[in-house]
């Protein structure tokens, strides 16, 4: 089971775009990857279509799931995953402060 979901806010913890920040776009659960605003940054040759001109684009690619920690909205720090159980729901809780993360 992956603790990120769609809309989370993440730091990269390794590789080359270490210390970045962004927010989680696309959860690729079969790869465990993420695909993460303004990190991880390629060049793809694209052909030309009928609206759109051809060329060398940049856009994000996946980034393996261990690679990322989620921010803590209340202590703005990147922090592992607490599981809570209230109720019927399971709930994610930041293991530095004890906020619940939404």
């Amino acid at each position: 089971m992956l603790n990120i979901k769609k809309k989370d806010k993440v730091m990269v913890i390794s590789g080359k775009d270490k210390g970045k920040k962004g927010e989680v776009r696309e959860v690729l659960a079969d790869k465990s990857k993420v695909i993460v605003t303004g990190v991880n940054i390629v060049s793809k040759h694209e052909k030309t279509k009928k609206d759109k001109p051809g060329g060398i684009v940049k856009k994000e690619a996946p980034i393996h799931i261990s690679k990322v920690m989620i921010i803590c909205s209340k202590c703005d720090k990147p922090t592992r995953i607490g599981k809570k159980i209230e109720g019927q729901d399971k709930l994610r809780i930041c293991k530095k402060c004890g906020e619940i993360i939404i």
